[in-house]
Order: structure tokens, then C-alpha cells, then sequence
């Protein structure tokens, strides 16, 4: 043989042994994820292997295209189809929605409506029955109106009691929110997702208000599991994100083709935003659902306040339920003031919560629903997410504030 045929054959080797030790190393970090703790999870997920002088998180890729030669064999073609960032990004989403779990697609969006729209429009046809929330996100009936435009039949019910499993028979695709957003009530998820699937139907789980840090869907049962990454995943208030988990190749293929066709990618700033953020997921899930539950348990004791929810309280319509399949209830606490007046002036009242809508910052908000029209809440209706602030901090402010708003 000659030198340069030696030559070739060791670089022919070398390659092979070096993906072979990769491939260890993927596995045995996969493994390492599976088995690890939720916070060391959060703090490692979808981190690239280390390289010698690498961030150990790279900054976000401002590609729209790529060098490509010859055949587009490559990942990365065109910056509407992949980013290196977002693969990173996927991952790390993947390994909090399923950890361990082989054969699990993550795709993530530009907000968590362009997720939802995503799996609704790609999976269903003219002449398809789909199951929607009566309760649930503001936006769904402006999506309901857009699927009948499309001859598509949507049903409702709502959330709680497991109503649902009255309307399933012929339906295509189960749109579950649980917690719901913003009355907080809860279904079950393993029931519902055997009896759809029974039925020969699909079943998408909005896991927005639990985080993968509360309840897993896809380990219930659910084929998807999407979300607003704008809320707690990334909790800073600063990024508009979504994403969709699902272990069935064809249907995540009719998603990805979905994304490419709308083009409702997220750009590469708030793809790594987000993933930085995932770091502290597990410290701020924990703070804010402890404070939350401190906090309805004060709220509890005041005559003014009545329709008080919170999963976590003991006692709550949802919480047996809740306690079998969810490990963390969330941020959001819902109660309901005697009028529309005595809420503005509770909400004005308030000096460590900000007035403003969404969910799962660091920083509190509340807001009165109703002044939106969307949501069948009375107008006393509030919506509060809690913060990472001191427990004793916000329970002061919020009693103080209902103090203040009596007069």
C-alpha cells in the first residue's frame, strides 16, 4: 500500500473512531440528562460538546444563508428552514418536555400562537372535527372562526370535569389547555389522551401555564405538547417564542412544513435569549409557585375575595387532579373582586406588581380580564402572576392593596 493510501486509511480511521467516541459521549450526556435533577437539567439543556476555547453556549448564529456547494446535503441550508441556534435551542426545550425519551421532535416558533396555529392547521382538513377549550386562551375563538372558514368543525367544552370525553366521537385532533388560562382549571390528561386515542384522534396538550417543569404531556400520552416560551420558560418578559414537542415523525413533519411555508421562525436573539434563560428555569418555577401558593393562601382569607383558584391550594376544585400529574402548579393565582371599580382600584393600589398582561416574569403583574373582552370573567375578575419577589414582600403589598381598594 502506498503512503498516501496509509495515510488515507488512518484519517479513514481516525474519523471513525472519533464519531464512535462522540457518539458515546452524546449517549452518555443524553443518559446524564435523563437521570439528572430538574435544576441540573435546566442548567445543562441542549448545551453544545465542550470545545477548547468555546463558549459553552455560542452566541446566536445571523445567518439567512449558508455556503453551500455542490449538493445541499448539509443541516443548514437557508435561514428560514434551520439555525444553529435554534437547534440548540430544540434540544434543550426537548430535554425538558421528554427527558429520555428516544424519537422526539422539537420545532420552536415565533410565539406561542404560531406554534398553536401550526399543529391545528397542519393536521387538520376541510371536513375534520377538531376539540377546542370554551375556557381557555383569548385567541382561540379567533382561530376557531379560522378552521370553520376552512370547513373544519370545531367543538368546545370546557376544561374541567373532563367534559371533553362528551364530544370526542369522529373528532381528528383534542386541543387540551390545562392549566386552563385564565380560569385555572385542570383536565385529566392521561384519561382524556386514552380516549381520543381510542377514538382514533390526535392530542395536542398546551402545557403554557405548567412549564415542562410542572407536567410532561407527551409522558401522559399527548402526541404534542406546546407552548409560549414568552411566559415562564424564558420569564424575563422579554421574548416572543413557542414551540411544539412530538414524538410522531409524520406529524411533526406536517408542522416543519408548516413553519417553512408561514415562515413563522423566531430570529436567532430571541432563540438564544430564551435558551440563556432556561438556565434559571427550575430556581424560578420553584420561587414564584411557592409564592404563589403563599400568596392564595392570604387571599383566602379575605370576605372580599370569592372564585379564588390556584391548582396548589388545597381544597381548589382542580387540585386532586392536578396532584396526580403535575409536579409544580405554576405562578398564576385567579380571584374575583365584588366589581370592575373595586379591582381598578386594587390594581392601582399595587406598588411591587405592574399592570399588565401576560404571565411567568420575575417581576409580578396582575390585570382586571375583562377589560379585554375576550374571557367569560366577571368584570371583578384578576388575573395575577406572581413574581420572583419575596414571598412576605408580595403577600404584604397584595394585602395592603386590598386594604386600600375598600374605600
Amino acid at each position: 500500500m502506498s503512503d498516501s493510501a496509509t495515510g488515507d486509511a488512518h484519517r479513514v480511521t481516525g474519523d471513525a473512531g472519533r464519531a464512535e467516541a462522540a457518539g458515546r459521549v452524546a449517549r452518555d450526556v443524553d443518559q446524564v440528562a435523563a437521570d439528572a435533577g430538574d435544576g441540573t437539567r435546566a442548567v445543562r439543556a441542549g448545551l453544545p460538546e465542550p470545545a477548547k476555547y468555546e463558549p459553552t453556549l455560542p452566541g446566536p448564529v445571523f445567518a439567512a444563508h449558508y455556503h453551500l456547494p455542490g449538493e445541499p446535503t448539509g443541516p443548514y441550508t437557508y435561514g428560514r428552514d434551520e439555525n444553529p441556534t435554534w437547534t440548540l435551542l430544540e434540544r434543550a426545550v426537548g430535554e425538558l418536555e421528554a427527558p429520555g425519551q428516544d424519537g422526539v421532535e422539537t420545532l420552536v416558533f415565533a410565539s406561542g400562537m404560531a406554534a398553536t396555529s401550526a399543529v391545528l392547521f397542519s393536521q387538520l382538513r376541510a371536513g375534520d372535527v377538531c376539540v377546542l377549550p370554551d375556557d381557555g386562551y383569548q385567541a382561540l375563538p379567533l382561530v376557531r372562526a379560522q378552521l370553520e372558514a376552512y370547513g373544519i368543525e370545531v367543538r368546545t367544552a370546557p376544561t374541567g370535569g373532563d367534559a371533553q370525553l362528551d364530544v370526542l366521537d369522529g373528532a381528528k385532533l383534542l386541543w387540551i389547555e390545562t392549566p386552563s388560562n385564565p380560569g385555572l382549571d385542570v383536565c385529566d390528561i392521561r384519561r382524556l389522551a386514552e380516549a381520543a386515542h381510542a377514538r382514533g384522534a390526535l392530542v395536542a396538550v398546551d402545557n403554557t401555564l405548567a412549564t415542562p417543569l410542572g407536567q410532561r404531556p407527551l409522558e401522559l400520552g399527548a402526541d404534542f405538547a406546546v407552548a409560549s416560551g414568552t411566559k415562564q420558560l424564558t420569564g424575563h418578559g422579554d421574548v416572543l417564542l413557542g414551540y411544539v414537542v412530538g414524538r410522531n415523525p409524520g406529524a411533526m413533519a406536517a408542522v416543519r412544513r408548516w413553519r417553512k411555508i408561514v415562515g413563522a421562525i423566531p430570529g436567532p436573539m430571541e432563540a438564544w435569549l430564551a435558551h440563556r434563560s432556561i438556565a434559571t428555569l427550575q430556581m424560578r418555577v420553584d420561587r414564584q409557585s411557592a409564592t404563589a401558593l403563599a400568596v392564595a393562601e392570604a387571599l383566602r382569607e379575605r370576605s372580599e375575595v370569592t372564585g379564588l383558584r390556584y391548582p396548589g391550594l388545597p381544597g381548589d376544585p382542580a387540585h386532586e387532579i392536578a396532584a396526580r400529574q403535575m409536579r409544580r402548579y405554576g405562578c398564576v393565582v385567579s380571584f374575583t373582586l365584588p366589581t370592575r371599580a373595586r379591582a381598578d382600584r386594587f390594581l392601582d393600589a399595587l406598588r411591587l406588581v405592574d399592570d399588565a398582561t401576560s404571565f411567568g416574569g420575575v417581576r409580578s403583574t396582575a390585570e382586571r380580564r375583562g377589560r379585554w373582552g375576550g374571557d367569560a370573567v366577571p368584570e371583578g375578575f384578576i388575573r395575577l402572576s406572581v413574581g420572583a419577589e419575596d414571598p412576605e414582600d408580595l403577600v404584604a403589598d397584595v394585602l395592603r392593596a386590598l386594604d386600600a381598594s375598600a374605600a
